[in-house]
């Protein structure tokens, strides 16, 4: 009896023994023993639309190891409180192991998002350990971002709190943040029940910018409309807003009027939900341009219907600038050489056509004759309207000869309305041959000069001889047909005259 008590005594102190082991290998790391740190201790600057590698060190000051511990940033519940572009819903990243006394380095890629101002954000990282709810360190870090430079006025989001101190009226909105060249925006009147403008009691939605996507417009084309827009009550939310675009109509007879921008869907309506009380947010329509629009801004009517404190309705406008980009399109003529062989020292003369078949003017044009068989060669054209034809002359100096016909080619240089340079090039063939020498030259001047003076006596006399030989045995037989003749005549008459036998 006293056997098995042992045994079962022995078992008991084996099973505490595995228990107290197991214990130890799913031991948290003590409280405060997990720091995180960022790499090099610096406040990483993020840019817009530039995506940025951020190194965390994660140490285990603690005396056992961690496994499997997560690291991961609070994303937050705005845009205003997360400055990069969300793409996944989860950021954290797992740590399989974190010796004990040792650091890991953990590094993120974040993008920041288009929108955000240059400012100071402070994020939070919390790390968990294996089976642990609440977070063994939190640490919170300071980030720098940086606005998205300007390309156009309509690309710049403008603090209107800055400008007017928070206290803003309709009045503090001119129309000159409307360009006539590069394009803006201006904002109109607000109408509302319920209170006046000027007390502030009724909210107002302003455009602070917009943009296009791609940035430059082009004729014939889609392209994406984002509106910015701000809430500039400080203390009312607005809600069931509306938002309709209305475009200019274009076009030069009846057939073609059309207004110059028409949503892609089919609908110029937009709706959103509401904007927060000193808010922002953004809308956004596909648009494509009419095909035969002119090169110029074109004004987009906004108007916006949307409800404030206790669902009293506002109705206020805004003016768009977007302006449009056509396409050079011309074509050249074939190219008159004249003449298309020449020799080293003498000059071709080069002609041919220049027609602008699009919709804008071609300025400063140039041409520039460029090869290795000729001496550079640049013809200034000047200005060509729309429709118009204007024609390129130059003179090509031969430099080098050439085995035949080399190529020779024509860059032609304009700029348009903005002072851009654009280039199209057109290539011609010219041969080019050694020079001659002057002694050369001569022999072949005076042989010319004395072949005009020789006269062909040897055919000529050969044809004479024919001419009078065959006169000569003309003549000659005449004659012997009418020697025959006449003896013919003699023997007649003389047996004429003879007696016949009767008269003997």
């Amino acid at each position: 009896m006293k056997l098995v008590k042992k045994l079962l005594m022995g078992v008991c102190m084996a099973a505490l023994m595995a228990g107290m082991a197991g214990s130890v290998t799913v031991m948290a790391a003590p409280s405060g023993s997990v720091t995180v740190t960022s790499d090099g201790n610096k406040a990483p600057t993020f840019t817009a639309e530039s995506a940025q590698e951020w190194t965390l060190i994660v140490h285990n000051g603690s005396n056992v190891p961690l496994s499997n511990a997560v690291i991961a940033p609070r994303l937050g519940d705005t845009n205003d409180e997360w400055p990069f572009k969300t793409e996944y819903q989860n950021y954290a990243q797992r740590i399989e192991e974190i010796p004990a006394g040792e650091s890991v380095p953990v590094t993120f890629v974040f993008e920041q998002r288009e929108d955000v101002a240059t400012s100071r954000h402070t994020l939070q990282f919390d790390v968990y350990t294996e089976d642990s709810a609440e977070p063994a360190a939190s640490q919170k870090f300071y980030v720098n971002t940086t606005a998205k430079p300007a390309d156009n006025p309509g690309d710049q989001l403008i603090d209107l709190d800055q400008i007017t101190g928070g206290d803003l009226s309709l009045g503090d909105i001119s129309g000159d943040m409307m360009s006539a060249d590069a394009g803006g925006f201006s904002n109109g009147d607000v109408s509302g029940g319920g209170g006046s403008a000027d007390s502030g009691s009724v909210p107002r939605v302003i455009v602070t910018g917009f943009n296009t996507d791609p940035a430059e417009v082009r004729a014939g084309s889609n392209f994406n409309l984002i509106i910015h827009l701000k809430n500039t009550s400080k203390t009312t939310k607005v809600s069931n807003m509306l938002f309709d675009l209305s475009a200019p109509t274009e076009g030069s007879d009846a057939q073609t009027v059309a207004p110059a921008f028409l949503p892609v869907s089919g609908s110029s309506s937009i709706y959103m939900e509401g904007i927060k009380a000193n808010g922002t947010a953004d809308i956004s329509i596909q648009l494509n341009a009419k095909a035969d629009l002119l090169q110029k801004p074109y004004s987009v009517d906004l108007s916006m219907k949307y409800e404030g404190a206790n669902g009293t309705p506002v109705d206020a406008s805004s003016s768009l600038s977007i302006p449009v980009k056509q396409d050079a399109r011309f074509e050249f003529s074939e190219f008159e050489i004249s003449p298309d062989i020449i020799s080293v020292g003498d000059e071709a003369n080069v002609m041919c056509n220049l027609y602008n078949m699009g919709r804008i003017k071609l300025y400063n044009v140039k041409a520039t004759f460029e090869g290795a068989c000729i001496e550079k060669e640049e013809v200034f054209v000047g200005n060509v309207e729309s429709g118009a034809t204007a024609s390129i002359d130059a003179m090509l100096e031969g430099a080098q000869a050439t085995g035949g016909p080399a190529s020779v080619k024509m860059t032609l240089s304009y700029e348009d309305e903005s002072g851009k340079i654009a280039v199209a090039e057109k290539e011609l063939q010219l041969e080019v041959m050694e020079a001659m020498e002057s002694g050369d030259m001569m022999p072949m001047d005076m042989e010319m000069m004395e072949e005009p003076k020789q006269f062909p006596v040897v055919p000529v006399a050969a044809a004479a001889g024919v001419v009078v030989l065959i006169i000569i045995i003309v003549v000659i037989s005449k004659r012997r047909k009418r020697r025959k003749r006449l003896n013919e005549e003699e023997e007649l008459l003389d047996e004429l005259d003879r007696p016949s036998e009767d008269e003997r």
